[in-house]
């Protein structure tokens, strides 16, 4: 027991490292990087800050750091108890980034599925309120979390509760079961219409090759070769797949331990000490360092603006930069 809980340890501090610096990474490309400064970048820039404070809290909490023991006496001990013991800070940044990524998900809902209406409420100031909503509601939802530890003749003890697996399906419905189901519905909706948009433009390109076929024309120096519907339609389709990819990783990582926590609610007989759900926490913690991988494998516009911020030009465009120059 003692092995799988310092194996825990060590992962989740590599975890935990890795977020703070990829989500870091991922801030900064964001908030220096002036092209990335659209609404969607602003959503997934407020899910990289609370990743990289999710990581930082996962490296400080009780599931790397142990229990002190003997168990501090005085304010200092009730207020370990009261903060640190309980994970608090940990859930926090959980459900803040739930909360965080179906915003952006309905983001990306209203942008594709109703551009015209996204144009009205696609603002700054209503992306601010969002996001500010996505802070306030989770830890409203996360005061309990204050409550079900309390220090008392210098020990640290749980609350009891009445039904305490109403709580415990409660949450896993708010902060698991609901957010998943309005994701995939939400992207199987978005995936039928990008299909039906490409099924219009496509003829349309095809139309216009054929004519500059005929024409005996060809592509300018320096000019894409795609038109601008269709280029539009590229840049849509890859954040999509981008977003569906973070939405598929958070599913993944979190399912077996949100299904482990689930049976343990209604009274089966689960081992919180057994390999599968020491690894299930690993897995669930592992998601909090995985999104800027995602980015920098799946997102052309972070690749782009990490270029930009490392210095680096893109390749084609000191081509085509190099072919105009001599055609000059």
């Amino acid at each position: 027991m003692e092995d799988q809980n310092l194996a825990l340890r060590i992962f989740l501090s590599v975890v935990g490292i890795l977020g703070v610096f990829g989500n870091g990474l991922a801030c900064v490309v964001i908030a220096r990087v002036r092209f990335m400064h659209t609404l969607t970048n602003g959503f997934i820039f407020n899910q990289a800050l609370i990743d990289l404070l999710g990581s930082v809290t996962l490296l400080s909490s009780r599931l790397v750091v142990p229990t002190p023991e003997p168990f501090p006496q005085g304010d200092g001990g009730a207020l370990l108890c009261v903060l640190w013991v309980t994970n608090v800070f940990v859930f926090q940044m959980f459900f803040t980034s739930t909360f965080n990524l179906v915003a952006l998900t309905l983001e990306r809902y209203l942008a594709i599925v109703f551009p015209f209406r996204y144009q009205l409420l696609g603002t700054r100031r209503n992306a601010i309120m969002v996001i500010l909503g996505v802070w306030v509601s989770a830890f409203l939802f996360n005061s309990f979390g204050f409550f079900i530890q309390y220090y008392e003749d210098g020990q640290c003890k749980q609350t009891l509760v009445a039904h305490p697996e109403v709580l415990g399906v409660a949450i896993i419905t708010i902060t698991y079961a609901i957010p998943v189901a309005v994701m995939m519905v939400v992207y199987v909706h978005i995936t039928v219409v990008l299909k039906r948009e490409a099924a219009r433009v496509e003829p349309t390109v095809a139309t216009a090759s054929a004519g500059d076929r005929q024409q005996g024309a060809g592509p300018s120096v320096g000019t894409a070769p795609e038109g601008q519907g269709e280029s539009l339609m590229r840049a849509r389709r890859n954040t999509f797949k981008t977003l569906l990819t973070v939405c598929v990783a958070f599913t993944v990582c979190w399912t077996p331990n949100e299904i482990i926590f689930f049976l343990f609610n209604l009274g089966a007989g689960v081992d919180l000490s057994s390999p599968v759900y020491i690894c299930s926490v690993g897995l669930a913690a592992s998601n909090g360092c995985i999104n800027p991988f995602i980015y920098a494998i799946k997102y052309r516009q972070f690749r782009k603006a990490l270029k930009t911020l490392l210095g680096f030009r893109n390749q084609t465009e000191m081509s085509l930069a190099a072919v105009s120059s001599r055609h000059r």
